[in-house]
């Protein structure tokens, strides 16, 4: 067994919480103040979805985009001014394939990460004059977490039932593996994926009439699960 030469000054645990932005500079200003720096910034707060849109309350959009949306690019602001200063950082955002297509039960989901896709493609755009600095988009495909177990739902207050089976889900080792691969060779975008979902990636990027009829026939299977509760 290979020992860690880590000791216990090389490791800061603190608790943040995404929705209160307010906290994210001074969380920022305590990492600096142990550490000196701030090599990489790997954003991975958020909540999925799982509700069809007409039954779900339009605040249960606002907290998806509070939480994925505006909660990671608050505490990227503060992080980029520092890695602005040294010009070279990295920042690796936790997207989704559902930031590259459209799917069934999850149009908050989806929107969120459409937002993240946008905002960090359109920021690297603007940091142009530090090429050391890389924006690194990750979108995986299903992989085994509790994302399930905490899906918003039709309204703040309730939680889901059934949160199925995750044996068919790409195991969370490998998916964190292929991250760090990904970041280590400043990627700008990688599919961590297993087909079919990496197939339907594919479909979406160069074949979007194709992608939307599929969707559709996928789509209504999963409806009538989800409403007969699968």
């Amino acid at each position: 067994l290979e020992m860690s030469s880590l000791s216990e000054k090389d490791i800061l645990v603190l608790r943040l919480d995404l929705t209160d932005r307010s906290s994210h500079e001074a969380a920022t200003n305590n990492v600096l103040k142990h550490f000196g720096k701030i090599d990489v910034l790997v954003n991975n707060g958020g909540r999925s979805q799982r509700s069809l849109f007409v039954d779900t309350n339009l605040d249960v959009y606002t907290a998806i985009m509070e939480l994925n949306y505006l909660g990671t690019i608050s505490l990227t602001k503060h992080v980029l001014n520092h890695m602005i200063q040294r010009k070279k950082g990295k920042i690796v955002t936790v997207s989704s394939v559902m930031g590259i297509m459209g799917a069934p039960l999850a149009s908050g989901y989806c929107a969120s990460k459409h937002a993240l896709q946008g905002f960090f493609n359109s920021l690297r755009t603007e940091l142009t004059d530090y090429p050391e600095i890389s924006i690194i988009n990750i979108c995986p495909g299903p992989v085994q977490s509790k994302i399930i177990q905490n899906v918003f739902t039709e309204n703040l207050a309730k939680s889901i039932e059934n949160s199925g089976d995750q044996s068919h889900k790409m195991p969370t080792d490998r998916c964190v593996r292929l991250t760090l691969v990904s970041a280590a060779n400043d990627l700008k975008e990688a599919w961590v994926s297993d087909h079919p979902y990496l197939a339907v990636c594919y479909l979406w990027q160069y074949a979007p009439t194709w992608a939307w009829w599929l969707m559709n026939r996928m789509g209504k299977r999963r409806i009538q699960n989800f409403k007969s509760g699968v």
